[in-house]
C-alpha cells in the first residue's frame, strides 16, 4: 500500500486534487465514499435538528467506515486522510458535489488522461475553477 507520490508535500489544494482523484479511481471506491459522506452529513444534521449529541460521535464512524473499507479492500491504497486530513475532507466534499452533479466520472478520466500524457503533471482545471455546472437531468444520479 505504499504510495511514492504521497511522500511529496503538496503546497496547494489544486496540487493535491489530482493525487486525491487518482486514489479514488475505482467507481466502487467513490460510491462507498459518497454513501459514507452522505451518512456523516445525516448524522450531523440529525444531531442538530433532533438534539441528539451522540450522533456527533457516530458521524466519523459512519463517514470514514465505508471510505476506509474502500481504500483497503477495493482500491488497495492508504487513505489520504492519514497524511492530509484537512485537504482530504475538502476533496471528499468536492468529490461528493461532483457525484451529485454527475461530473465525477469525467473528472477521473480527465485526471488519469493528464497523468498518462504529462507523466503526472497537474491537469489544467482545478476543482474550484469550473465554469457554471451543466444542468442535471432527472434521470442522472450520483452514480452515473
Amino acid at each position: 500500500m505504499s504510495q511514492p507520490e504521497d511522500r511529496a508535500r503538496f503546497q496547494t489544494f489544486e496540487e493535491f486534487w489530482p493525487f486525491y482523484v487518482k486514489q479514488h479511481a475505482k467507481k466502487t471506491t467513490r460510491i462507498l465514499h459518497f454513501v459514507g459522506t452522505t451518512g456523516a452529513m445525516g448524522c450531523l444534521a440529525g444531531a442538530v435538528l433532533l438534539r441528539k449529541p451522540w450522533l456527533l460521535l457516530a458521524a466519523p464512524v459512519v463517514g470514514y467506515g465505508p471510505a476506509w473499507f474502500s481504500h483497503f479492500f477495493v482500491e488497495k491504497n492508504r487513505p489520504a486522510t492519514f497524511t492530509y486530513p484537512a485537504w482530504s475532507l475538502r476533496a471528499d466534499l468536492v468529490m461528493w458535489t461532483k457525484m451529485v452533479r454527475g461530473e465525477m466520472d469525467a473528472e477521473v478520466e480527465r485526471v488519469l488522461a493528464a497523468e498518462a500524457v504529462d507523466g503526472g503533471a497537474a491537469p489544467e482545471a482545478a476543482p474550484e475553477a469550473e465554469a457554471e455546472p451543466a444542468p442535471v437531468s432527472a434521470t442522472q444520479t450520483a452514480f452515473n
